[in-house]
């Protein structure tokens, strides 16, 4: 799978007949699920290759910075803004896991209190903070399993939580997901035994063995 690049993800369907769990239920469980990951890596495991092309654990991290960061903005009703760096690594400052547990923090604080029904114009026309929302809920989970994979830590994604996955993404044209620009590379085929987990690794372009 290419990187994502920071801002050219769409944003969440607003397709109705929702999933059994809600885009603030799953992004408030991934944050804990990246963060015991975080959790597990060496310091030498943050300059290990991850499967998205080019990318170390830390440019992940980085990356995944500026997703939970959108999330922050629409929870508190603003519009995000994405930082311009050469590679995502430079956005991390000081010890990754110190780094991480203070986006966590944020994140989980923006949560309380905040309207998921308000209504907010994007690029792809009006959406809920919920909807918005979804998008950088399921990279917690994506990216978890991106640098368990540096560091050889087995990352299971949940089975709600794929439900969920291909409920906001499935309705978007394929132009629009994958490819140049776009949140995951082409699907990759998978063996006749491949687990929930690593049927859903592959629809992201992940190979997952």
């Amino acid at each position: 799978m290419s990187p994502e690049a920071s801002g050219s993800s769409p944003e969440a369907s607003g397709s109705t007949g929702g999933p059994a769990v809600t885009a603030e239920v799953i992004f408030d469980r991934g944050l804990g699920v990246f963060g015991a990951v975080v959790a597990r890596l060496t310091d030498a495991d943050w300059d290990r290759p991850t499967p998205c092309q080019g990318w170390t654990a830390l440019d992940v991290l980085g990356h995944l910075s500026t997703a939970v960061a959108m999330g922050v903005s629409v929870l508190r009703g603003e519009q995000p803004t994405w930082p311009e760096v050469e590679r995502p690594a430079d956005l991390v400052e000081g010890d990754p896991a110190a780094f991480w547990s203070a986006i966590a923090t944020d994140a989980s604080q923006a949560l309380v209190g905040a309207d998921l029904d308000q209504v907010m114009e994007t690029p792809m026309g009006p959406r809920s903070v919920a909807d918005r929302l979804a998008f950088p809920a399921i990279d917690l989970y994506v990216h978890a399993w991106d640098i368990g994979q540096a560091a050889a830590v087995a990352v299971e994604v949940p089975d709600d939580v794929i439900a969920f996955a291909h409920h906001h993404i499935d309705p978007f044209p394929v132009d629009k997901v994958r490819g140049s620009g776009g949140a995951f590379g082409p699907e990759v085929p998978v063996a006749d035994d491949a687990t929930p987990t690593e049927a859903f690794i592959a629809w992201t372009g992940r190979r997952p063995r």
